[in-house]
């Protein structure tokens, strides 16, 4: 799906290249990440990324403050100030050094998988037995991992309802006591996902 530049020739740079950059760079193509701030974990891409910092595209204006972290699907976590903004491209200086070759190629905590942010909301879960509380402690993409007293079935559809989303169709894929993970039918592009984010945890960002 990607493709990357090899990361020995990028650090072969001859001394005229390197006046003009502080690092060399790797062209990442479409890597998407998560931002966390003090205003809450906000969907990103990786546009490249040097050994001394990255430039990520969002999907807003970027949230307050110049502190912020960088979670990979992986599970990497590396600390960063902001030190530009263009429009929606933000750069970013890595507070220490980071293995570069790890984030080029995916490397971490554990297997590749789509992103999480940890927003909290109510949510009523619909059956056809009748409707719930609950709360959503996550949410991605895909689904959502929720709290709920009521007794759901492995693979029973159930519906969300909230002010805050379109009502959605979701499967009941795991149970942990009080605890569903449930798998939506229709799935969020990344950049309503971003945007949903944004306005759920910041609503200044999206204009709302």
């Amino acid at each position: 799906m990607e493709r990357v530049a090899a990361l020995a020739a990028s650090t072969q740079t001859d001394p005229a290249s390197c006046e003009q950059r502080s690092a060399p760079r790797v062209t990442l193509l479409i890597r998407p990440a998560k931002l966390s701030s003090a205003e809450g974990e906000f969907v990103c891409v990786i546009r490249d990324v040097s050994a001394t910092g990255v430039s990520v595209r969002l999907f807003h204006p970027p949230p307050a403050g110049k502190s912020a972290q960088l979670e990979t699907e992986t599970g990497q976590h590396i600390e960063m100030e902001r030190v530009r903004i263009q429009g929606r491209d933000v750069g970013y200086s890595f507070a220490e050094p980071i293995d570069l070759a790890a984030l080029v190629n995916e490397e971490g905590r554990y297997p590749k998988r789509k992103l999480r942010l940890a927003i909290e909301m109510p949510v009523r879960i619909a059956t056809l037995g009748g409707d719930y509380d609950a709360e959503v402690q996550n949410l991605s993409q895909q689904g959502a991992r929720l709290e709920c007293a009521a007794k759901f079935s492995i693979d029973q559809i159930v519906r969300l309802k909230s002010h805050h989303l379109p009502e959605i169709r979701a499967k009941v894929r795991w149970r942990r006591g009080t605890q569903y993970g449930l798998v939506f039918e229709d799935t969020f592009s990344l950049a309503d996902f971003a945007q949903l984010a944004a306005a759920l945890q910041c609503p200044s960002l999206t204009g709302d």
